[in-house]
């Protein structure tokens, strides 16, 4: 009788950030074994761009529910490998430097740093002029100081990698696939 590997997953977490929504939907449908956690936020950006982008049938969805967030348990169970927070909104990136962890997303940060999960961090706010997609078209955005010195601060924690544009996002989760491949082939 063979023994059922332990396959771990990838943990994605939605926030209310429309950043390359579309296209962090569509890296999220080139995963295997991903469950997705959706902030109350990001159903009504699902909602607002859901001609845009679709979510595989594959994914495994969780939403914002719960006072406790039950689904973070997994966590303590050994079910993850990588969690990945894009895109993520600047309200998010605040909670999560301050250690506030009072929703899905922030629960996810909080438990994965104290479960010892590597993540990859995607904030919509990285420099001081950015151009970004929203239903409408593309408009302009000046982050605040406050969000930029909230990234800087992200930076900082341990097992967490901050990516800066979607070409690195794209480019870290490849690697952490290819990487993760010796452990799961």
């Amino acid at each position: 009788m063979s023994k059922k590997k332990n396959i771990k997953k990838w943990a994605w977490v939605l926030t209310g950030s429309g950043h390359f929504f579309t296209e962090t939907i569509d890296l999220i449908n080139k995963l295997k074994e991903v469950d997705l956690f959706v902030s109350k936020a990001a159903e009504e950006v699902l909602v607002m761009y859901k001609k845009k982008g679709k979510i595989s049938e594959t994914v495994r969805i969780y939403q914002d529910n719960s006072a406790s967030s039950a689904s973070v348990g997994k966590f303590y169970k050994g079910a993850y490998h990588t969690v990945v927070m894009a895109p993520t909104s600047s309200n998010t990136v605040a909670k999560c430097v301050y250690g506030i962890s009072d929703s899905l997303a922030t629960n996810i940060f909080a438990q994965s740093g104290k479960c010892k999960v590597e993540c990859i961090f995607f904030p919509c706010d990285t420099a001081p002029e950015l151009k970004t997609m929203a239903p409408s078209g593309m408009v302009d955005v000046y982050p605040r100081e406050i969000d930029l010195e909230n990234v800087k601060k992200l930076k900082k924690f341990q097992l967490t990698e901050v990516v800066e544009s979607f070409k690195q996002l794209e480019e870290k989760v490849m690697e952490r696939k290819r990487c993760l491949r010796k452990f799961y082939s």
